[in-house]
């Protein structure tokens, strides 16, 4: 049997209409989104589907979008697929592949992130901080340039291991820019500014998760009825104290995706990925990190119904 791990992506799948097509296809979706917007005391649902766009960017509304989204067309697919070998999530979506394996309440997420959203945003004040991407550098001089780029004050340090030649760097924006400069010098294909509001996974985000630690203190958490492999460690959480542990330090901890997606491969097995949720992101990178692997991704509903039409078929 081939084994299979569902992913969960983070914050900058979001886009105007995510999730109708699976609202519109299932049950289980539509209850997901009212869910949400009970839980939350706002129509979340019309704000994923119908904007404003310049509200669905905050990143207090961003995140538990993702997330019922993510949530919503995971209850869809497992009407029709068994539990996967093993669940990992960028970011944010480790909470998602959590709730999907049982060891977080989706209530119980929603109000963390939309919480961890409002304190990673008030974590640097705006325009104080910034993040970019290396592409075409490997990992350690990227390391090696956020170290030149820092200065007393103004820090600069590794993010994101998305791929092995995509690095996303976090910190102070002046330290970030000249960041940028060091590596288009040392000959990275790419090296940009992000489009966001504040340097995430980076340690000045420990304003953040000092904020956040005593919610999750608060939260149940349950033993998981599959691993789940952590951001901070790309290590497998089988407790639930373990996932409480690794959100709280992963807010202001690179996201170790690289290693992560290795480990899956590695110590599961895993030959075949699903992303569950908003764009296709993961499966690029998954496919740059582990190529003999297969990816697909269930952000619209025609996919899952192609996949589960030929798997009839060859019964």
């Amino acid at each position: 049997m081939v084994k299979t791990a569902f992913v969960f992506p983070g914050q900058g799948s979001q886009k105007i209409g995510m999730g109708r097509s699976w609202v519109e296809r299932s049950v289980a979706a539509r209850e997901t989104f009212a869910e949400a917007d009970d839980v939350l005391s706002f129509a979340l649902s019309r704000l994923c589907w119908e904007g404003p766009e310049e509200t669905l960017q905050l990143t207090e509304n961003t995140q538990p979008a993702i997330l019922t989204v993510s949530i919503a067309i995971y209850r869809s697919v497992r009407e029709e697929l068994e539990l996967p070998a093993v669940l990992a999530g960028h970011s944010l979506g480790e909470y998602s592949a959590l709730v999907a394996a049982g060891a977080l309440a989706f209530a119980d997420a929603l109000r963390l992130v939309k919480s961890r959203g409002r304190f990673m945003q008030e974590a640097v004040p705006p325009g104080q901080g910034a993040m970019a991407a290396i592409l075409g550098l490997e990992s350690t001089e990227v390391e090696r340039l956020t170290a030149e780029a820092s200065r007393p004050g103004e820090v600069c340090a590794v993010a994101n291991f998305n791929s092995p030649e995509q690095t996303v760097v976090a910190g102070l924006a002046l330290a970030v820019e000249r960041a940028v400069s060091l590596a288009s010098e040392r000959g990275a294909r790419r090296a940009l500014m992000l489009p966001v509001s504040a340097p995430f996974h980076s340690p000045l985000m420990q304003p953040a998760r000092e904020r956040l630690e005593p919610l999750l203190a608060a939260t149940s958490f349950r033993l998981p009825a599959v691993p789940v492999i952590a951001n901070v460690d790309a290590r497998p959480v089988t407790d639930g104290d373990a996932a409480r542990e690794r959100l709280a330090q992963q807010v202001d901890s690179p996201v170790q995706w690289v290693d992560s997606v290795r480990a899956m491969v590695a110590d599961f097995g895993v030959e075949r990925f699903f992303e569950i949720g908003p764009g296709a992101v993961l499966s690029g990178l998954v496919r740059r990190i582990e190529g003999g692997t297969s990816q697909t991704s269930f952000s619209e509903p025609s996919k899952f119904d192609e996949m589960v039409a030929a798997g009839k078929e060859a019964e």
